[in-house]
C-alpha cells in the first residue's frame, strides 16, 4: 500500500481549489445575443419586404447564435428565432417561387 502513494504523480502544493467567473466578466461573450436579436429583425425584413436575401441571412443568424449559445441560455427563444428565420424563407418562396436575384 506504501509503495502505490509513493508513485502518486498528484503534488499537492499545485492543488487549486476552482473559482467561478463572475457574471459580465470578459468570459461572458454577448454573441448569440446579438446574432438572435439580428436574425429576427433579418426575419421580420424579410416577412414583411419580401426580401429573400434578408430571409436567408436570418437563417444564418439564427445558426451562429445557436452554434454559440450555451447551456443555460433560453431554448425558447432562441428555437423561437429559428423558426421564425425558417418561416421567413418559406414564405419569401411561396409568393415569389422564381430564384433568388443577387442584390447588386
Amino acid at each position: 500500500m506504501q509503495t502505490a502513494n509513493s508513485s502518486d504523480p498528484k503534488r499537492p502544493t499545485k492543488i487549486t481549489r476552482f473559482k467561478a467567473q463572475p457574471s459580465g466578466s470578459p468570459a461572458d461573450d454577448p454573441t448569440p445575443d446579438y446574432m438572435n436579436l439580428l436574425g429576427m429583425i433579418f426575419s421580420m425584413c424579410g416577412l414583411m419586404m419580401k426580401l429573400k436575401w434578408c430571409a436567408w441571412v436570418a437563417v444564418y443568424c439564427s445558426f451562429i447564435s445557436f452554434a454559440n449559445s450555451r447551456t443555460s441560455d433560453d431554448t425558447k427563444q432562441m428555437l423561437s428565432s429559428f423558426m421564425l428565420s425558417i418561416s421567413a424563407v418559406v414564405m419569401s418562396y411561396l409568393q415569389n417561387p422564381q430564384p433568388m436575384q443577387p442584390p447588386w
